[in-house]
């Protein structure tokens, strides 16, 4: 990281923090302050407010994280082989526990072979579509995340209706702090990390990731190699 590049991340890094911690600041006091003179609905809104910029803060301060991480070429990644079928149901879980307004449809064969990755990795870069498909994603609408098969890699799509992403914005979204200009992300908060991140680490894995945005359908693809394809040919290789 050069020092025009730091000196932009400790600008993004300082802006985008004192948001929710102004925000848990000042809900906090007017709750000190006026706790006999607010009726019971204000507090839980109140409190509700202080527990999202809670959550947003730790995801901020996750993705600070990841990516001083990914400026470290010695980041050692652990490659396991894996089904992603359990995987991506406990993550939805999760995500829908944060968006109940969403519903999530899970399309994934059986016959989908495990895939070779860093597990935990994998987790983030799904973790992070999903996210990203539910903040952006229409009012009580239905997020799918289908899996097949591209010859010796596994393609998993996560698919949500919303705002179309112009073409002229596919590279840009996946850039370090971009978020590109539309209605939705004016009012939606983000950093700008998110997709950056998954990019990268999906790269990482030897993997690919593309977006497809058009009728108000936005597609992310990710393909990963197929663990059973890479045993048999570093059995290959051994031989």
């Amino acid at each position: 990281m050069n020092d025009k590049d730091y000196e932009d991340f400790i600008s993004t890094v300082s802006h985008e923090l004192r948001t929710p911690l102004t925000s848990i600041r000042g809900f906090s006091q007017t709750m000190l302050s006026s706790w006999n003179k607010l009726d019971d609905e204000s507090k839980k809104k109140f409190l509700q407010i202080i527990v999202d910029q809670s959550n947003r803060l730790i995801n901020l301060v996750e993705n600070m994280l990841s990516v001083t991480k990914l400026q470290n070429t010695k980041d050692d990644l652990i490659y396991k082989e894996f089904s992603i079928k359990p995987l991506i149901e406990m993550i939805t879980s999760i995500v829908k526990s944060q968006y109940k307004d969403k519903k999530f449809n899970i399309e994934i064969p059986e016959y989908i072979p495990p895939i070779l990755a860093d597990k935990d990795k994998f987790q983030q870069i799904i973790t992070n579509l999903t996210e990203n498909a539910a903040k952006y994603g229409d009012e009580n609408s239905t997020i799918t995340i289908t899996a097949n098969i591209q010859e010796d890699m596994v393609s998993i799509k996560v698919i949500n209706r919303g705002i179309d992403i112009p073409e002229e914005d596919y590279e840009k979204i996946f850039t370090k702090f971009s978020r590109i200009d539309n209605p939705l992300t004016r009012k939606v908060q983000g950093s700008g990390l998110g997709l950056y991140i998954t990019k990268s680490l999906v790269e990482k894995m030897s993997g690919k990731i593309s977006v497809k945005s058009e009728n108000h359908i936005t597609i992310f693809e990710v393909t990963l190699p197929a663990a059973n394809i890479e045993r048999q040919a570093r059995e290959k290789c051994s031989q």
